[in-house]
Order: structure tokens, then sequence, then C-alpha cells
């Protein structure tokens, strides 16, 4: 473990040594994003001075208390709200609406309840125009690997909350998404269930190294699963640390018994006691 966990901002310095070539481009870069919203009282803003490089390939988490903007976030990189104030990029050119090859993972599973489960996965498809046979091996496939094989042709109602959102995060992979966006997905599951999620997960992505980013209001959670913690504060909403996760992958339940994660824990609580949003002690 790095041996300052608070060494981290929103941006690191880019540094181009003499005569080298300069970096590549952020997978997604984030400048000064703001959003607000119009009321009769005037505009709320809920976002504001969002600076924030994703690096490709990366497990990103965004930690915050209830009302800091996180999901607004989120649905703002996903195309699902409009950007009042500063630029998204992805790959340095200017990202409007949804960026391409992205999968999204609600908080609720928003399942078809009248459609099959295989048919609530292939529906990305048909959003896309694509032919459902030629997805339907793949769909499959990935119901098998979240432990659905069996219930391809149960209905949605029939299955518990935990088994609804494995198919909804079969949904969000059947075309092999690049960057997936993770609204608290397990927010509403019991613990159990949570644990086995964050697992199967971490795998997945051990296995695809596809971008991710995750909001979450856990802290073991976000630690658990990422390569790096965005914390964020509310009134409005921002960025207040970035901190690198610097712990080995694979990684497994019994790690967060080890000191190295329990001194993660303990900076990000101190962090957010420092901003009243938690009480320490």
């Amino acid at each position: 473990m790095r041996t300052a966990l608070a060494m981290k901002t929103t941006e690191p310095a880019a540094a181009v040594a003499a005569g080298a070539s300069p970096p590549a481009p952020a997978y997604l870069s984030l400048d000064g994003v703001g959003k607000a919203y119009g009321s009769r009282h005037g505009a709320v803003q809920a976002l504001a001075g969002i600076g924030l490089e994703v690096r490709e390939g990366e497990f990103l988490s965004i930690l915050g208390p209830s009302g800091c903007g996180k999901s607004t976030l989120l649905k703002c990189i996903g195309g699902l709200e409009d950007i009042t104030g500063g630029s998204l990029r992805l790959r340095g050119r200017p990202l409007s609406g949804p960026p391409p090859k992205a999968g999204m993972v609600f908080q609720r599973d928003v399942l078809l309840d009248w459609r099959t489960v295989l048919d609530n996965v292939l529906i990305t498809a048909e959003f896309l125009r694509l032919r459902r046979e030629d997805l339907k091996p793949r769909a499959l496939q990935l119901l098998q690997r979240f432990g659905l094989s069996g219930f391809e042709n149960r209905h949605p109602w029939e299955l518990s909350g935990g088994m609804r959102q494995r198919a909804s995060i079969c949904r969000a992979l059947l075309c092999d998404p690049e960057l997936l966006l993770m609204d608290e997905p397990f927010g509403a599951l019991d613990a159990m269930t949570r644990d086995d999620l964050n697992l199967e997960l971490a795998r997945i992505w051990q296995d695809t190294r596809k971008t991710v980013i995750f909001v979450t209001h856990g802290i073991s959670e976000a630690i658990f699963l990422s390569d790096r913690v965005v914390m964020m504060d509310r009134n409005p909403g921002r960025i207040v640390e970035v901190l690198d996760i610097d712990l080995p992958r694979p990684r497994h339940l019994a790690l967060r018994e080890t000191p190295e994660f329990g001194r993660y824990v303990a900076h990000i609580r101190h962090l957010f006691a420092g901003l009243g949003i938690l009480k320490e002690g």
C-alpha cells in the first residue's frame, strides 16, 4: 500500500519529458462539468466544476452521500441528462448523447414483467436493430454465468430481487460494451446476495477489463471493486478527492478483513466525517 493515502487529487498533472510523445488522451474526460435544473425558485446546481479523467479499462467507483449528484453525473456521462456547463470528451472527441458501445445498469432492474428473462436480455438487440438469433447464444452464456441457467423462460415476477438484477446485468453485457455504467445496482439487495454479485462483477472485470463506472453508497464495496474511488460532496455536487486503491487482484472477500483494507476504510470515513457527512467514534 502507498504510504500516503490522501495524496491523490481529481486530476494528476501531466508531465511530458523533453522530446517524448505527448500522452494519449484519456478514455473519458470531464472538464468543468456542471448540471443545473430549473425551478420556480431559480436554478438548482446539482453538479459544479467536475473535473475527472477516466482511464481505459479501469474500474472507477463514485462514492458519496445521498443528494451529492452521483447518479446525475452517471446519467450525464451516459447521455441520459444534458450537461449545462463544461465538456465531456471520449477518446479526445466531444461527446454529446449516449457513448457508443456503452451499457447501463440502473438502481432498479427495469425488467419487463410480460417478457421472459431471455427476452428481457435480448431486448438490447432489438433496440440496436440486431438479429436476436445472432445474440441468443451469448445471452444464454451470460445467463449461465450469472446463475440463471434454467430460468430463461421464467418471467421477472417469478425471480428474487438478486436474480432480477443479475438478468439486468446480462442485458447490459449482451452486446459486449466497452463502457459499463452502473448506478447503485446492488443497493436494494441483502448483504449475502450483494457479496455474491460483487465477486461476480469483479471476475467479469478481471476477465474483460471493460471500463466500469460504478455508483455506490458503500465504502467497503467501492474499495473492494475499484482501482480508484471518486469521493463527492453535495450542495452542489463536486469531487473532493480521488483515491487510488492499491490492493492485489484477484480480490476475495477475506481482503476486507486485512489491515490494508481497513486503512482505506478509515481514510474515507475520516474524509466524510470532516465534511460533516459521517460521525467518527
